[in-house]
């Protein structure tokens, strides 16, 4: 729900820009907006810390490449193309060789290790093809420090009119140009919140500016755990006030996740919160796919200031 929230909010802010743009020049504009200023982030110790602006991205490229090819349907990779609007565009080409209008999406997305948020959604009438690009999108890129492309994993859900699943890929990769140079690395730095189970749980700090929907308790995640995990809060405060949050995140074995527990703004205006010195929550982490439950943590308290 969080994915599909922001994906409706930034397509409404983009024509409410264009919009703009086209009224002032009397044109339509053909540049997208840049992104937005780098968020400030106070970690626990109360000094500020500016997020590094991403580069743009070096010239990254991908070979044509088959990545699904079964159950009548065929899908293949043509493109990188690193202009998108809403982040870089992974060029693909579908076959739909079925009697059933299909629609394709991608599920579980990764980059060089990180989970990132796509865009993709493609409906393909019976005997035809279609191209069609997956948006990676460019503020998950950001978050997690991602300059270059070296390696893209996701899988494709694929379902019919009445929504029952026609197919569930399993998990392709696509490596780019940038693969064989590329050095991996994760920034695990900061305030240790929960350690287990494979699981860790790390505070970067509170950010003031990287949600419309208020402040954000920034947590590096890694999954060493042997399965698919989704982790949770539950009751939430900040400065000894029940809080609103928005936060569920999604992380598949083996890799790594830059998030944000987010505290609504409603919330902090209600509760006369001028500045964030102390959070409260617990953690629950349950299985992705199972549901099963992996841990209920204890309260955990986070200082901001």
């Amino acid at each position: 729900m969080k994915k599909i929230v922001g994906l409706i909010l930034s397509l409404a802010l983009f024509a409410s820009f264009c919009a703009c743009s086209a009224e002032e020049s009397g044109s339509t504009p053909s540049e997208a907006p840049a992104l937005s200023e780098a968020p400030v982030v106070s970690n626990a110790g109360g000094d500020k810390v500016e997020t590094k602006e991403p580069e743009q991205l070096s010239g990254e490229t991908v070979e044509n490449q088959v990545l699904c090819d079964e159950s009548d349907v065929k899908i293949t990779a043509t493109g990188l193309d690193k202009e998108g609007l809403f982040g870089p565009e992974l060029k693909v080409q579908i076959e739909n060789n079925t009697e059933k209008k299909l629609t394709f999406q991608s599920r579980n997305a990764s980059v060089n290790g990180y989970m990132v948020e796509t865009m993709f959604s493609s409906d393909v009438a019976p005997g035809k093809k279609a191209n069609d690009s997956i948006t990676f999108s460019s503020s998950s890129l950001q978050a997690c420090g991602i300059e270059t492309l070296a390696d893209m994993e996701f899988s494709f859900h694929v379902f019919d009119e009445s929504l029952e699943t026609y197919l569930d890929t399993n998990t392709v990769q696509i490596k780019t140009s940038a693969s064989d140079s590329y050095v991996y690395s994760f920034d695990d730095s900061g305030e240790e919140l929960y350690s287990g189970n494979g699981i860790r749980i790390v505070s970067k700090g509170v950010s003031d500016g990287d949600s419309i929907f208020g402040p954000s308790l920034v947590v590096f995640i890694e999954n060493k755990s042997g399965k698919n995990v989704t982790i949770q809060t539950r009751d939430t405060s900040v400065n000894g006030f029940m809080m609103d949050t928005i936060f569920s995140s999604e992380i598949c074995d083996g890799k790594y996740a830059i998030d944000g527990i987010t505290f609504m703004n409603s919330s902090i205006e209600e509760s006369g919160i001028e500045s964030i010195e102390e959070i409260e929550c617990s953690f629950h982490i349950f299985g992705t796919d199972d549901w099963e439950t992996i841990e209920d943590t204890e309260s955990i308290v986070v200082k901001a200031k």
